[in-house]
């Protein structure tokens, strides 16, 4: 089997702490400013896609769990979620084993996700395309079709407002406490751009205030 990753990056960065904190992290206050492309289209849900290498590690567990916070906030039918790979290694393979066993112990399942590739279509269906390391997004932000911006593509860990580091790490090589770690920082992203989706998609906002 062909690694997800061919590395296990740990770029770090740091910045000014605000809003909250969740495990550890701090997760941005509602008004939060990021670079973000046109709002979907009032009244269809907002679409979001979760990229690493090869979709069977770092995307799937993003997708999982934020598929798991938005039913949780009541938000399903305003936003979509799904992911997909840069190559085409592991199209139709379930994601790894130990990202499934790590997500289950925290109460998410992954084993029905099915590995794809990112194709030209995503960029004209999703709002969101989120790059799980800098290496996804400049290969994605190099397909951003022409009359596209490539503001399209975002870096997962830029929600954060302080995030520990700039790429979530490929846990492929490792043990039991990196696909741990990275489920860390994969559930405060998530909360995190959840709350940026909120503040920048009026039918998410509507959709919370009605719940």
């Amino acid at each position: 089997m062909i690694s997800e990753e061919k590395g296990f990056s740990d770029t770090r960065c740091h910045g000014t702490m605000a809003g909250f904190t969740i495990m550890g992290f701090p997760v941005p206050a509602a008004d939060h400013a990021i670079s973000s492309p046109a709002s979907a289209a009032v009244g269809r849900p907002v679409r979001v896609l979760f990229v690493c290498t090869g979709n069977i590690c770092r995307s799937p567990s993003a997708e999982g769990f934020f598929r798991a916070l938005v039913e949780r906030e009541g938000l399903s039918g305003v936003i979509e979620t799904d992911s997909a790979g840069t190559g085409n290694w592991h199209v139709g393979d379930p994601p790894d084993r130990r990202s499934q066993a790590a997500a289950r112990r925290r109460g998410v399942e992954l084993a029905e996700l099915k590995a794809r590739k990112v194709e030209l279509a995503d960029f004209r269906r999703f709002d969101l395309i989120i790059a799980m390391d800098q290496g996804h997004l400049a290969a994605l932000r190099r397909m951003v079709p022409a009359e596209q911006s490539p503001e399209v593509v975002t870096l997962f860990l830029s929600y954060l407002s302080d995030p520990p580091m700039l790429d979530v790490p490929d846990p492929y090589y490792g043990g039991e406490t990196g696909f741990e770690y990275v489920l860390d920082l994969i559930e405060n992203g998530c909360a995190a751009l959840l709350n940026h989706i909120r503040q920048r998609y009026p039918q998410v906002a509507a959709a919370s205030r009605s719940g």
